[in-house]
């Protein structure tokens, strides 16, 4: 079940799609950014172990290394983990597209022939120079670099969750996943737990009663009290990964006309706050064990709440996510993009993005603001039966959280001495 979740995410995500007006020429940053996602997402039955969180660690990393490669020739910057020696002679296309590529060739070594041949395509399209080959040298130290600051990270850990059960007693068999992602260390956080919420609600209080009554009729497979547009974004929203927010990050970039170094380290800063993201979402969910709707519901006579009243046959909208609930991780994923990019930009208000998915055949989501598309997010994970209305509400503000303070505190604006 596992394998079939997280490759339907990936193939589901892959499919969405940002038209942007491109005001701007092509940008090494959102070429290379284009060919990870679908070098990532498209060979995910070929590599079911990335997954989702897998592959936005991917795309951490090699965001990073790009920035540290352009940064290196146009030193705008603090350095990520260190400082920067400029190299201002050097081709900063040649520098990121080598960096991206090293870093894509060394954590998806399943699509590695398909990335050198891309790589020596694009490169072969930068004319020969001093600066060419001095970029290339660039980027192969910037990759360097910045995987063996993630070598040992902990993402490679095993998966050993231990079920909940009693001797004897059946429990689902399905492999819970990203279990080995709670104890990795972040990129930029200071700790896995530095943003970890209170626990959730207790079950024999009117909170819970709420939520749980909220969402056994709104999320309930075939409600009848759900809105058509509640449908739509439930269906819409049955996704996760780097194709869903890279296109947004990606056109912000491109219609704001943004330079090399600056579009690095924008694309970079989300990157990183969106794996942090899942740092802090999977220490949270395995530190509470908090039951789905599928599991309470079902068993609504045994939570000591009178206000509960069990569904022995009720179902979510979709697959139920083979992990803890609490909090929910798409909104503290679309939350720390939103943080991010409010505090990147000074505003919420971004280009129009347009996105499409193919579990609402010919619907068309348009967004003008990062926080409307972060209340879409998680208002469509409690309509889809995943996650109570506490959670969204709750992992939505520890995502902000994460985002801003990953923005505030990486990567920032070189200091200029005072004359």
């Amino acid at each position: 079940m596992q394998k079939h979740l997280l490759n339907r995410a990936l193939l589901t995500a892959i499919v969405l799609v940002a038209p942007f007006a491109a005001t701007a020429g092509p940008n090494v940053i959102t070429d290379w950014d284009e060919k990870a996602v679908a070098t990532i997402q498209g060979l995910a039955p070929a590599a079911p172990r990335i997954g989702t969180t897998g592959a936005t660690r991917i795309m951490a990393v090699m965001h990073l290394a790009m920035f540290e490669a352009v940064n290196t020739v146009d030193a705008k910057y603090d350095g990520y983990k260190g400082t920067t020696k400029p190299d201002v002679g050097c081709s900063q296309q040649a520098a990121a597209a080598t960096a991206g590529a090293k870093v894509l060739i060394r954590l998806h070594p399943e699509s590695a022939a398909k990335t050198q041949q891309e790589l020596d395509a694009y490169l072969a399209a930068i004319p020969a120079s001093e600066a060419k080959d001095r970029g290339i040298k660039v980027g192969d130290a910037s990759a360097a670099k910045v995987l063996a600051l993630r070598a040992d990270d902990g993402a490679d850990r095993v998966n050993a969750y231990r079920p909940v059960t009693q001797p004897g007693v059946y429990t689902q068999t399905a492999i819970t996943a990203n279990w080995e992602y709670a104890e990795m260390t972040p990129f930029v956080l200071t700790s896995n737990s530095q943003f970890r919420p209170g626990p959730p609600p207790d079950l024999r209080g009117e909170t819970w009663a709420k939520d749980y009554n909220e969402i056994k009729e709104v999320g309930e497979k075939n409600s009848t009290k759900r809105t058509a547009r509640q449908t739509e974004d439930a269906k819409f929203w049955i996704t996760a990964g780097p194709a869903v927010y890279q296109p947004v990050v990606r056109g912000i970039v491109v219609n704001k006309d943004m330079s090399v170094v600056e579009s690095a380290r924008f694309m970079a800063v989300t990157s990183a706050a969106a794996m942090d993201a899942y740092v802090a979402i999977f220490d949270a969910k395995f530190k509470y064990e908090f039951w789905r709707p599928i599991t309470a519901i079902r068993n609504g006579d045994i939570d000591n709440n009178s206000a509960t009243e069990r569904v022995a046959n009720w179902q979510p909208i979709d697959l139920t996510p083979p992990h803890p609930e609490y909090p929910c991780a798409h909104c503290v994923q679309s939350g720390a993009m939103a943080g991010a990019i409010q505090a990147l930009l000074g505003t919420a208000e971004i280009p129009e993005v347009t996105l499409t998915s193919v579990t609402a055949p010919g619907v068309t989501h348009k967004y003008t603001n990062i926080n409307t598309f972060a209340d879409e997010v998680a208002g469509a994970r409690i309509y889809a039966g995943f996650h109570y209305r506490t959670s969204t509400i709750i992992g939505q503000d520890m995502g902000k959280k994460i985002g801003a303070y990953v923005a505030e505190n990486s990567m920032q604006p070189l200091k200029v001495a005072a004359k």
